[in-house]
């Protein structure tokens, strides 16, 4: 007599295969249910308005305070779900000379139309709102559990992004979003949370919203909204915006270098650094924006100065523009130089996962070497001499350093000023005149004799003369 049977192994495979099919067939039951007590069925577009804040990620004062933020009086956006597009227009509070830490004010209109070229970040503010992940979550074999956070029970509907990371939704008993979680990459944070919470449901119209959105990024709000008006289905006929100049797709330009004096090398190629040639190895003042910034340095700083290791990278602050090139030095085996509340900060930074993207360090991780400073350092081989200064009463950054080359007179700063594309032309979009004044009584305390400057934020390839600088100084002081 012959038995068939199924063996252990092929039962469960099968089981597996059964309860991913239930799953998915309650995730659908449960989006279902949220769409049609949220009133989101017949949901083409929405308009709402608030006021609230904004929030510059990466920007913080310091490596344990929150990002620094910008107020709106009115901030309105506009979401076309079928486009799909948003549109926001923003009307900001007079900004506050007291305000703490960097990053640029938003556009007052911002409008993305997504296409298969917009980048993820910028598509999860569309499908990171309750009624995009609704419409997402539908089309991407989402799946359902039941998860008690809080002492709340929720049903987290679960599908993976396109940057291959989960994408979760909080529905609670009322069927209504509580929030969406999901994780992107960020070359200093890594595989870094990003969630948006929502609460205070009210009905619009026959729409329910909530009245308090707050979005998170690396532990601290990067936006938290009033809302005080929403209109469903709202006109929203949003067309894509002309392209910008420029571009480039995230590469960095091409790098060159030049002379500053014997041995020093100022290296340009998109932000600003110094490679000098010590006796023995070589000092690289500030280490790019990116890790593709970091390698177009470390090659070039080889380049001019061949034959010997970069033994120290010199760090100006820890804001994410100025620190995405460290993990990179870090790769290579070279010493960090930054302000001592960095140091703790930047060894966590060393070690946290970096799955999404995986960058040199991931690849090969290598225990990071990071040294703090106060307020001064020398480095010195008996011929090159490079001074170190932390900028005193910045407010860009508590542990904001210059590095200043007295036998070349040179001094390289980053954000204290940034200059125009053209000498004596207007400010820059990125210049403050705040900033600009601490630099230049910083100079007077230490009683530098500078002649040229360094921005790390460099205009083109033209050099930058201190007397430049000087004017720009009155400049902003008469105007103010």
């Amino acid at each position: 007599m012959f038995k068939k049977f199924i063996g252990v192994g092929t039962f469960a495979t099968i089981l597996t295969i059964f309860l991913s099919a239930a799953s998915a067939q309650d995730a659908r039951t449960v989006i279902s249910d949220a769409s049609k007590a949220m009133g989101a069925d017949n949901l083409k577009t929405v308009q709402f308005t608030a006021s609230g804040w904004e929030y510059a990620f990466g920007q913080a004062m310091n490596a344990k305070s929150p990002w620094p933020g910008f107020e709106s009086k009115t901030y309105t956006r506009t979401i076309n779900f079928e486009t799909p597009a948003w549109r926001i227009e923003r009307v900001f509070m007079p900004l506050s000379p007291a305000r703490r830490g960097g990053g640029l004010l938003p556009a007052a209109t911002q409008t993305i139309v997504i296409n298969a070229n917009t980048n993820w970040a910028q598509q999860l503010d569309h499908w990171m709102t309750p009624y995009g992940f609704l419409r997402a979550a539908a089309t991407n074999n989402a799946t359902v559990q039941s998860q008690k956070v809080g002492g709340k029970t929720y049903s987290v509907v679960t599908f993976m992004a396109q940057n291959k990371a989960k994408v979760n939704g909080y529905i609670n008993d009322q069927k209504m979003i509580e929030k969406v979680e999901t994780w992107i990459d960020n070359p200093v944070t890594g595989d870094t949370l990003l969630e948006s919470v929502y609460t205070g449901y009210k009905d619009f119209g026959g729409l329910k919203f909530p009245s308090r959105i707050v979005r998170r990024q690396g532990d601290y709000p990067v936006l938290d909204l009033t809302v005080t008006d929403v209109k469903p289905n709202a006109p929203a006929n949003i067309q894509a915006p002309a392209p910008a100049g420029g571009g480039g797709g995230g590469q960095p330009p091409v790098t060159t270098s030049r002379q500053l004096g014997d041995g020093v090398f100022l290296i340009l190629g998109g932000y600003a650094s110094i490679a000098v040639d010590f006796k023995d190895y070589i000092v690289v003042v500030e280490g790019g924006n990116s890790e593709a910034g970091a390698n177009a340095i470390i090659t070039e700083a080889k380049r001019v100065i061949p034959n010997k290791p970069i033994k120290y990278l010199v760090n100006t602050h820890n804001h994410f523009d100025h620190s995405s090139g460290l993990r990179r030095f870090m790769a290579e085996g070279v010493t960090i130089i930054t302000h001592e509340g960095n140091k703790q900060y930047y060894e966590k930074l060393a070690s946290l996962p970096h799955t999404l993207n995986p960058d040199t360090l991931a690849k090969a991780p290598k225990k990071a070497s990071v040294e703090g400073m106060k307020d001064k350092r020398v480095l010195t081989d008996g011929n090159h001499v490079i001074e170190l200064y932390r900028l005193v009463s910045s407010t860009h950054n508590d542990g904001l350093i210059v590095a200043y080359f007295p036998k070349e007179k040179v001094l390289l700063e980053g954000d204290g000023w940034n200059p125009p594309a053209e000498a004596d032309a207007a400010p820059s979009p990125i210049n403050n005149s705040i900033y600009n004044k601490n630099l230049m009584d910083n100079i007077h305390r230490l009683n530098l004799n500078v002649e040229t400057l360094v921005p790390v934020h460099y205009p083109g390839t033209r050099p930058v003369s201190f007397a430049e600088f000087t004017r720009a100084v009155a400049k902003g002081a008469s105007s103010n």
